[in-house]
């Protein structure tokens, strides 16, 4: 078994990263994406539909906390590079930070008494106090990929197994959750549909689903606290960072310099603010499930269509990034997926052939995003080596700080493009929509997602940090340190470019 591991992961026994440290990496990424998918894929469900917030309040809600958050990261990152402790500087976030992220993903699916203001207020606040929490453990998690190896190739593995288990961990989440949705409005209803109920029936009907949603979703946080918390932990006692340095650390303003150094990695972040909106059609989704085809389950549907694309472009990013590069990989996948959607659009879904066609454009959109899953994080990671190299500081805690800061900006977008859409045409809860209402939901779902996905590609096509200049910068630098190549999990031909 150790063999095919050693095989899998391409490390040497007793050489730096060992396939146990991968393996755990890997199960901490699937308890932290658990709890990711939930708050990123329910919870503006859960204040529209739950707790009644209209939808233009939600709207600029999450895009000031996300933003907020998002600016915050830089920061964080900058606290992780000076962090000094025995267990390195990474490592002890995932010890000390999982808990409490439990306690306050319980917290944001519950409301106080009161009136309107009051429960927007609650929820703003117990929202800001999840995101900050969130990103204390997101930057060390990610920047923790680049301390257990700087061989390019075997990072990419390393994160696609990581990816991997993470996206297993959001569609346990995303799959699930969806079913008892409908299955509470169902039992709430008796089985009618929404445009079904009587119009003296509805204000009852709302509320009943209302109060049945908020009581449902505390104990599905609560299960999914549970089981992932100790991941985390999983991922703190199994792994090793090999660049811990006990030298000075550098102040935040040094840090912010560092990264207008970085150009490959800004040109990344550049694409990330670009491609924030793409994946739209996933916020939206159960909105589009429950109010255009009256079954918020299909929702499911939704997920699932995108994993056998995604899945196949996650298992093969290592080999075909290696063999086309991941800059190009990234760029021709994106630029695909956005022609795939704009045909989605014009096709539309009101016909069975519709259907049809956008149930099969979703598996497509599983492609680009698989790739994207796993090379946004190998590039940063990429980055992390040229900075060293440039400025002698390798800063992985400030580096990965721009992928959460991506990430978060994207969810910003989709859930802002998603809120606003809602109120702009109209949106009421828990009631059948208009024809207005369900194409404004799928216009936000599809034509806003294609523009972003295209926009995404533009900045990487100035990106000129290869895997061979990766290749040649670490070598360098392995090089000026005095560095055994093979304990740090140099490839041979790194190593060969240092002679």
């Amino acid at each position: 078994m150790m063999n095919f591991l050693h095989k899998l992961f391409g490390t040497t026994p007793g050489k730096g990263m060992q396939p146990q440290e991968a393996i755990a990496y890997s199960i901490a990424g699937f308890g932290q994406n658990l709890i990711c998918a939930l708050i990123s894929s329910f919870l503006l469900f859960y204040y529209t539909d739950g707790i009644g917030l209209l939808p233009a309040g939600v709207a600029y809600l999450m895009l000031g906390v996300r933003l907020f958050d998002a600016f915050n990261d830089p920061i964080m990152g900058s606290i992780v590079d000076r962090t000094r402790s025995r267990w390195g500087k990474l490592r002890p976030y995932l010890l000390f930070t999982p808990i409490p992220i439990g306690i306050l993903t319980i917290v944001c699916f519950t409301t106080i008494p009161g009136d309107y203001n009051t429960k927007f207020l609650y929820a703003s606040i117990t929202y800001v106090a999840w995101s900050i929490l969130y990103t204390i453990v997101d930057v060390p998690y990610w920047g923790l990929s680049t301390a257990l190896t700087s061989d390019t190739n075997k990072r990419a593995t390393l994160l696609t197994v990581a990816r991997l288990s993470c996206t297993g961990g959001a569609g346990l989440v995303t799959l699930s959750v969806p079913a008892i949705v409908n299955y509470i409005q169902n039992k709430t209803t008796g089985g009618i549909g929404l445009e079904e109920i009587a119009p003296a029936l509805q204000e009852t009907m709302k509320a009943a689903i209302s109060a049945d949603l908020r009581q449902s979703f505390v104990w599905i946080a609560a299960i999914i606290a549970i089981v992932a918390v100790p991941m985390f932990f999983i991922g703190f006692k199994y792994t090793n960072e090999r660049y811990y340095s006990p030298t000075p650390p550098l102040s935040l303003g040094q840090n912010l310099k560092l990264l207008t150094k970085n150009t490959p990695l800004l040109l990344i972040v550049l694409s990330g603010v670009l491609g924030a909106a793409r994946l739209t059609y996933f916020t939206s989704g159960l909105y589009f499930a429950k109010y255009c085809l009256d079954n918020a389950a299909i929702f499911t549907v939704i997920t699932i269509a995108t994993v056998p694309g995604g899945l196949l472009a996650s298992v093969f990013t290592p080999y075909l990034a290696k063999k086309f590069g991941k800059r190009d990989l990234y760029i021709y996948s994106h630029l695909a997926g956005a022609l795939v959607m704009f045909a989605m659009f014009f096709v539309g879904w009101r016909t069975p052939f519709g259907l049809l066609f956008n149930f099969i454009g979703l598996i497509l959109l599983g492609i680009p995003s698989g790739f994207a899953n796993i090379l946004t994080y190998a590039m940063i990671a990429d980055t992390v080596d040229y900075l060293e190299w440039k400025t002698g500081e390798r800063a992985e805690g400030i580096c990965f700080s721009m992928q959460t800061f991506i990430s978060k900006i994207g969810m910003a977008a989709c859930a802002f493009v998603t809120m606003l859409t809602l109120s702009i045409v109209g949106f009421v809860e828990n009631t059948a929509a208009s024809t207005y209402v369900q194409d404004g939901i799928y216009f936000a779902s599809v034509f806003i997602a294609a523009i972003s996905m295209l926009g995404t590609s533009i900045p990487l096509f100035f990106y000129k940090f290869t895997e061979k200049e990766q290749a040649r910068v670490v070598a360098i630098t392995a090089a000026r340190k005095g560095l055994d190549p093979e304990e740090i999990g140099l490839s041979n031909e790194a190593i060969s470019k240092t002679m």
